[in-house]
């Protein structure tokens, strides 16, 4: 769509896109790229309707729904004998974020589009509302590229999970110790489980829909640059994760407070990085979905492996013999220096890929914005 980036040039960027026509001095209507686009708006600068500090305080609050519902309820709220990953606690958690996202979104729409009176440069059409959210177009190439981008970052790991621990074999239904009952794309089974449907599929859905569908709107409203709003409202996502500390030291009361701090100084510094990049491929790629499937894809992965030798227990990936006695002694792993080598190598040239394929990958259409390095390429 466009339009909706010749829109965001203008309305948010304020960048100036007179069309004279050869012979005269006005405007041609047959050359403007934009011609819903008010006059008043091609002829001066329009004020943003917030400040970027308003939207920064308004993403706070969107955390703070998100987020202070968890300890409201007994039904959410984790203690020393109720875990957060209890399924009781996921199932309220889920409907709670649902609850929170939904309020947020429609917040977020109405200042899009009622923002001052019909016709003012500042007041989008509900089309262009729904796009800039991310929603519309849901864009199915956009989302198979970032996740082959994204990919790249995890070749080391791919090659440990589906060579080296013979992880192929669950996606091809082939047995292993842990599915006793092998279907093909078993792994998608396992969806079932509340803990996975919160960490692949709820967790990912409700944080984009959040920090992203709600959040990144209200900068680009404010006519932030690009560059902080890239930075900024992976901030506020992760501060919002900070709460895990908390609820780390009621359930591991004996985990010292330092080790607490440090894990959870981790966590913000790699999920805040996350963020910028989420954030990043979706004013790219405008789509909501990608940033979705992309999120849910990390999750699954983790950190990649930085140092160590690539080992395989020898029971990964194979049926034990029915005559295996319970209590013998465990063989132990199994070293590879090829495995290693190639783990290593991978995770560099996937590295390499990723950086090499950054911009071309992430091209779109639908792009949100257009970032400094477009147009000095043009």
């Amino acid at each position: 769509m466009p339009a909706v980036q010749g829109l965001i040039d203008k309305y948010i960027f304020h960048k100036q896109q007179r069309e004279f026509s050869p012979s005269s001095n006005s405007h041609s209507a047959s050359l403007d790229p934009c011609p819903f686009i008010p006059a008043k708006a091609r002829d001066q600068e329009i004020p943003p309707p917030i400040s970027t500090g308003t939207a920064v305080f308004t993403l706070v609050a969107y955390t703070i729904i998100y987020v202070v519902p968890f300890y409201l309820s007994s039904l959410t709220r984790p203690s020393a004998t109720l875990s957060r990953d209890a399924p009781s606690v996921i199932r309220a958690r889920i409907a709670s974020v649902s609850l929170s996202c939904a309020i947020c979104s429609v917040v977020t729409f109405l200042l899009l589009t009622t923002n001052g009176k019909p016709g003012d440069a500042t007041r989008l059409l509900n089309r262009d509302a729904i796009h800039l959210m991310g929603y519309l177009p849901v864009g199915l190439a956009e989302t198979v590229n970032s996740l082959l981008l994204t990919a790249g970052l995890f070749l080391g790991p791919l090659f440990e999970h589906l060579v080296v621990e013979r992880g192929w074999r669950a996606w091809a239904g082939l047995p292993t110790p842990d599915t006793p009952r092998p279907r093909v794309l078993g792994p998608l089974f396992d969806l079932a489980d509340w803990a996975n449907w919160r960490n692949y599929v709820a967790g990912p859905v409700t944080e984009e829909v959040l920090f992203r569908g709600a959040a990144v709107p209200l900068l680009l409203l404010a006519h932030t640059p690009v560059r902080r709003t890239v930075l900024l409202s992976p901030i506020v996502f992760g501060l919002a994760h900070l709460h895990h500390a908390y609820e780390f030291s009621i359930t591991h009361p004996h985990v010292p407070k330092w080790q607490v701090a440090i894990r959870s100084l981790l966590q913000f510094a790699y999920t805040t990085l996350f963020g910028c990049y989420a954030t990043f491929l979706y004013l790219r790629t405008g789509s909501l979905l990608a940033v979705c499937v992309v999120h849910s894809f990390c999750n699954s992965m983790g950190l990649p492996r930085f140092y160590g030798r690539v080992q395989r227990n020898p029971d990964v990936g194979e049926e034990k013999p029915a005559n295996a006695s319970s209590s013998a002694q465990p063989p132990a792993p199994q070293g590879n220096l090829l495995w290693t080598l190639a783990y290593y190598t991978l995770l560099v040239a996937g590295a390499v890929y990723w950086y090499k394929h950054l911009w071309s990958q992430t091209e779109s259409a639908h792009a949100l914005i257009s970032f400094p390095i477009d147009a000095s390429s043009k």
